[in-house]
C-alpha cells in the first residue's frame, strides 16, 4: 500500500510542476518539493518553495485559487482512478534546510 501512496505522490508532484509552469505569469519562481498524501489517498498536500520570498503570500494565494484547476489537470493527464482533493502549502521544511547550509558556509 506505501508503494501506491509512493506512486500516486510522485505522479502528482510531476503534474503539479507542470502546471504551475503553465499557469503562473513568472513573477516567481514556483518549485514545488514534495506530496505528501494522507492514509486514504483522498488528500493531498503540495508543497512548495516561492522565489524570491517576498512572493510566498502572492504565489500560496495563487495556488490555492487555482486547486479547482489544478484537479481538473490531473483527472485529464493522468490514469488516477480516484481522484483526491488538494491543497497548497509552503514547505518550511526546505526553508529551514537553506538557513542551516547557509549557516554552515559562513
Amino acid at each position: 500500500m506505501e508503494i501506491k501512496k509512493e506512486r500516486m505522490a510522485s505522479v502528482i508532484k510531476d503534474l503539479a510542476s507542470k502546471f504551475l509552469s503553465l499557469e503562473s505569469n513568472r513573477t516567481s519562481l514556483i518549485t514545488v518539493t514534495d506530496v505528501k498524501m494522507n492514509d486514504k489517498g483522498d488528500k493531498g498536500t503540495i508543497f512548495m518553495t516561492v522565489f524570491p520570498e517576498a512572493m510566498e503570500e502572492g504565489a500560496l494565494d495563487f495556488t490555492k485559487r487555482k486547486r479547482s484547476d489544478f484537479r481538473e489537470y490531473v483527472k485529464e493527464h493522468s490514469k488516477l482512478m480516484r481522484l483526491p482533493f488538494f491543497d497548497f502549502a509552503i514547505d518550511t521544511g526546505e526553508k529551514n534546510r537553506m538557513k542551516i547550509d547557509e549557516l554552515i558556509n559562513k
